[in-house]
């Protein structure tokens, strides 16, 4: 498996289980981000593991800080 694949199979499973868990918050576009930016830090320290990876994106995914901005 390529890094490309092992990087695309990592986000499917995290983005498929937040989305079906109703987790995903806000911007799609900016969640999707988040993710895979986690799976490329970890993959760049050389993780292989598809299910750490995906693990460890939900993880971070849920553990994030909320920005909530106020009208006011």
């Amino acid at each position: 498996m390529t890094d490309l694949q092992l990087r695309a199979q990592s986000f499917e499973i995290a983005w498929k289980y937040l989305d079906q868990s109703g987790l995903l918050t806000g911007e799609h576009r900016e969640s999707a981000r988040f993710i895979l930016n986690r799976i490329d830090r970890m993959m760049l320290r050389g993780e292989k593991r598809r299910l750490l990876l995906s693990n460890a994106a939900i993880d971070a995914y849920r553990l994030r800080p909320l920005v909530v901005i106020a009208n006011a």
